[in-house]
């Protein structure tokens, strides 16, 4: 067997760099790394950390020129060029060299070798690095610059070193992408960290995003209104922590400690109502959100913007003439220099200042009434002042006369026994004047009766004028939806406001929730102050109108409401819920409701996190299929209810009490009620479609397009 033979190192010995000359044997062409210019200033910091490959130089006939080529090393030979250029190094400065002369092996083979085998530092090796440099004592600034890179790089790379040193040694062992340590280091738990990763074992979703979002499930977005209304350097200040993702867009961040931020809130919000309640309200409520109908029941106090002062007024006007100056100048103008785009935000963000004032109230009537303080979306504060709650509302003295009708007090029916009476022996009778020559007021049972008659004669002609019997129920519902304790209308009707005593998360900030309101505040702006000219304004609507706000006051009635009853409960029996909301089911169908698309989706709040492990599976099993389902049959509770509202998420899957069944009929037939509302509609008397054609019956034409009210 023959022995094999040893290996022999090279030799090292210095060169002076001017007896140096690059070869072109080197194989290294494209620049790519590190520049020549950062290398240059890295040697001069530290000197040269490896020496270079080189070989005697020989002319064309092999005999020694007495220079040495460098086939390997060529980058390193170009920053020592750089420096003796730069008179920072000396030209016979003797450099470290390992000079080979093989016969067999080629420079070129040498220059491949020499790039080919190197390997670069693993990352967790430089993160490591960087943060043992920082327990040394090094600033983050002075391991950048020495680097050559950015700080921010360099505390992206010392927060991966914070990361748990189990996941370290799994993403060392390659079981783990480097874009999962990423998300991993966006919290300092390492015990919540390793946790995370042993639910990524059971777990088909392993992405970055399901790792931060896991790992910042119970903080606080810096975006939540709560945080935005104390301020991160609030918070801070207050001993609070906030976790950052220096890797990505994390929009501030997450907060920590809610409990905290949750203290932080109401301690501000208290002294805000405080202020506010010094202004002279009865009562000031304070909630970080009020439900939705909050308002509902209680009568906004009238009030007026605050009067401006003569310099106010001054200002303003100047403003406005200035503002329009800067108009008419550019009014050609396409895009606006930069300085006028800003000096036009600057005159109109002062001008809204000067007009947008506080409202001004009746300082009796604050005596009485009371404020709801909360945030809105943004974390600016929500004040809603006046509002008089049904309890504190002022007794109103009894009507004891009717004297538009009748003339003088009430009197008892004839034939009734008289109450005694000091009238002083005249019997209110003037001198020499007979009992029967007096006008006395009708009797109360008399004028019961008259208007009895009355009344029934009304409804008669009534029913026989469809569109004066609109007007009048379109104007008892907008009474009651619109004017608190305005009941002037003859009619018996109103709308009964169905209330919500159970209330999801975010339904008030709902697509449906906004839409209503946002409806609701265009006509209280159209509608008359008064609730004794609406009459008059609602017969100035055209007929499109007038069935708009029919809609939205009747909508205010709507109620789909299941509600547990019992046989001891006397508000409302079994069946007649059980029609009610069959009933629900009608209209739904006829109105095309989809709730997928009014914007609810199946969430930890509203609906996962309050129901048993089966239910979830159920519902990923009707959205996904059973596959899908057995994804995530292993895992707890609250980890179910997380992973399924993102299995859930876009599928338009629906739980039952949020379904409208579908009528069968027969083998697989169904009915399209949506089409059968069509023909209803088609079916409604011309004067409620609006069309220029339409009648008022029994009043002849009605040229508004709405119902007819003849003048009077």
């Amino acid at each position: 067997m023959t022995q094999a033979r040893k290996i022999v190192l090279s030799g090292s010995r210095d060169i002076p760099f001017n007896s140096l000359v690059l070869s072109q044997a080197n194989v290294r062409r494209v620049k790519a790394g590190v520049s020549i210019d950062a290398l240059a200033t890295d040697i001069a910091r530290r000197g040269l950390l490896q020496s270079l490959t080189v070989r005697p130089q020989r002319d064309a006939e092999g005999v020694d020129t007495g220079l040495f080529e460098v086939p390997a090393g060529g980058r390193r030979f170009r920053a020592l060029q750089s420096l003796v250029k730069a008179k920072r190094m000396a030209k016979t400065q003797a450099v470290p060299c390992i000079v080979r002369d093989d016969a067999e092996v080629s420079a070129e083979e040498d220059s491949l070798a020499e790039n080919t085998h190197r390997e670069a530092l693993h990352p967790l090796d430089q993160f490591r690095a960087m943060q043992q440099l920082v327990a040394k004592g090094d600033q983050v600034e002075a391991i950048a610059a020495t680097f050559m890179t950015t700080p921010a790089v360099v505390r992206q790379r010392l927060k991966l070193a914070s990361v748990s040193p189990a996941l370290h040694e799994i993403y060392a062992d390659d079981g783990m992408t480097l874009d999962q340590l990423m998300a991993f280091s966006v919290s300092d738990d390492h015990a919540r960290q390793e946790q995370t990763w042993e639910l990524l074992a059971h777990s088909h979703n392993k992405s970055p995003g399901f790792i931060r979002q896991r790992l910042t499930e119970d903080t606080v977005r810096a975006s939540d209104r709560r945080a935005r209304f104390i301020g991160i350097d609030a918070y801070v200040e207050a001993g609070g922590c906030v976790l950052r993702d220096l890797f990505e867009a994390d929009n501030g961040g997450w907060l920590q400690d809610a409990a905290l931020l949750d203290r932080l809130v109401v301690e501000k919000l208290q002294a805000e109502a405080e202020q506010i309640r010094a202004e002279g309200w009865k009562w000031i409520a304070v909630a970080v959100d009020f439900p939705y109908g909050h308002l509902d029941g209680l009568r906004e106090l009238d009030s007026l913007p605050a009067a401006l002062t003569e310099d106010e007024n001054a200002r303003a006007e100047a403003l406005k003439d200035e503002a329009d100056a800067i108009e008419a100048e550019y009014e050609n103008v396409g895009d606006l220099p930069a300085e006028v785009e800003k000096r036009i935000t600057a005159l109109d963000e002062e001008l809204a200042g000067l007009l947008e004032r506080p409202p001004v109230f009746d300082l009796a009537e604050m005596a009485v009434a009371g404020a709801f303080v909360s945030l809105e979306m943004d974390g600016t504060l929500c004040v809603e002042r006046g509002w008089v709650r049904p309890e504190d509302e002022p007794a109103i003295a009894d009507e004891t006369a009717i004297e538009a009708e009748f003339t003088g007090p009430r009197q008892p029916d004839e034939g009734a026994p008289e109450a005694a009476t000091d009238s002083g022996g005249d019997d209110g009778l003037e001198a020499g004047e007979d009992e029967d020559d007096v006008i006395k007021p009708l009797p109360d049972r008399l004028i019961c009766e008259l208007t009895a008659h009355r009344t029934l004669a009304l409804r008669d002609a009534f029913a026989i004028n469809p569109s004066i019997a609109f007007a009048a129920v379109l104007h008892a519902m907008v009474l009651s939806i619109f004017y608190y304790a305005s009941r002037e209308s003859c009619l018996g009707i109103s709308v009964n406001r169905a209330t919500f005593p159970h209330q999801a998360p975010g339904m008030k900030d709902s697509p449906s929730a906004t839409s209503i309101g946002a409806r609701h505040k265009e006509w209280e702006d159209r509608l008359p102050g008064s609730d004794r000219d609406l009459w008059d304004a609602l017969a100035l609507l055209d007929g499109d109108d007038q069935a708009a706000l029919f809609a939205h006051c009747a909508a205010y009635g709507v109620n789909a409401l299941w509600e547990p009853t019992s046989r001891y409960d006397g508000r409302v029996s079994a069946h007649a819920v059980e029609r009610r909301l069959e009933h629900s089911h009608v209209l739904a169908r006829a109105v095309g409701l989809d709730m997928v698309a009014a914007g609810w989706t199946p969430t930890v709040d509203n609906y996962l996190g309050r129901v048993t492990k089966p239910r979830i599976l159920m519902a990923v099993t009707e959205a996904k299929g059973d596959q899908t389902a057995g994804l995530i049959d292993h895992l707890k509770k609250g980890d179910m209810a997380r992973e399924a509202e993102r299995l859930l998420e876009d599928s338009g899957w629906l739980p039952e009490p949020l379904l409208t069944p579908v009528i069968e009929m027969g083998e697989g037939a169904t009915v399209d009620l949506l089409a059968g509302s069509e023909a209803i509609i088609e079916a409604l008397p011309a004067f409620l479609d609006g069309g220029d054609e339409a009648k008022s019956p029994g009043t002849g034409d009605d040229e508004s397009g709405g119902y007819a009210i003849a003048a009077e």
